[in-house]
């Protein structure tokens, strides 16, 4: 049977228009689930930093326009697979989702707003963190991790700004850095950047350290499918996440 006259669900992903890694691990995610397809639409991001030139990046109308166009395509759900809110607050994302499904009429989810959904059903307290990230911007999301009472138990990042740049991380430094934090026993990984390698070596990681490991470009994904009447656990082989109940 071709994909064609396969009764699908289509999931509208979000993407910044530097990254390279999203797309390819995402619709790589989804290749034993045939009958779900994604679709992206970029909007302008090159940077993360806290500067305002940085951060009005990620102003809702761009987004938004990015999502109007996804909703030519009928998706079922739109996923903003990037992790600004992690800096910005989660509360950026909560408005961002009313706004998409206001203007589309389709229901939206985020990286960060699944990872945090994840972090509650679990009951995480204590979670480590692998980033690309500059120290400021690190620093911005432990903050908001620890108002939700999530304490940091262990860290890595890189102190990069150039998003593209996170593309060239390689898997085997993204393990280094996840075997570091793990060294130092929270309660899971977190690796946060959809522009990082994080989806590949999930799997291995948690066989290699016992802990669960949640990659953004798969907690987005993850939300999705259970958004779409898909179930998450599905995809094999990228990891735990997808075996949480949606």
């Amino acid at each position: 049977m071709g994909i064609d006259a396969l009764p699908g669900r289509r999931l509208g992903i979000l993407t910044p228009s530097s990254n390279t890694v999203l797309e390819p691990v995402t619709t790589a995610m989804l290749g034993g689930v045939p009958e779900v397809t994604a679709h992206f639409s970029r909007f302008p991001v090159t940077e993360i930093a806290l500067t305002q030139g940085a951060l009005a990046q990620f102003d809702d109308s761009a987004i938004l326009r990015a999502a109007e166009l996804l909703a030519h395509a009928k998706v079922d759900v739109i996923g903003w697979s990037g992790t600004s809110s992690g800096w910005l607050g989660w509360e950026a994302d909560v408005r961002l989702c009313a706004r998409i499904e206001a203007a589309t009429g389709i229901r939206a989810t985020t990286s960060m707003l699944a990872l945090n959904d994840i972090i509650t059903r679990l009951g995480i307290r204590r979670l480590g963190f692998v980033t690309p990230y500059r120290d400021d911007v690190q620093a911005r999301i432990l903050a908001n991790y620890a108002a939700l009472g999530v304490e940091c138990a262990g860290e890595r990042h890189l102190g990069r700004q150039d998003n593209f740049s996170f593309s060239t991380v390689s898997e085997a430094e993204v393990a280094a850095m996840t075997r570091a934090v793990a060294a130092e026993k929270p309660d899971a990984i977190a690796i946060i950047c959809t522009n990082m390698r994080g989806g590949p070596v999930a799997a291995a990681m948690e066989a290699e350290t016992g802990l669960p490991v949640f990659d953004t470009c798969a907690t987005v994904l993850w939300k999705g499918l259970a958004m779409a009447g898909v179930d998450p656990a599905r995809v094999m082989g990228w990891g735990s996440v997808f075996a949480v109940p949606g």
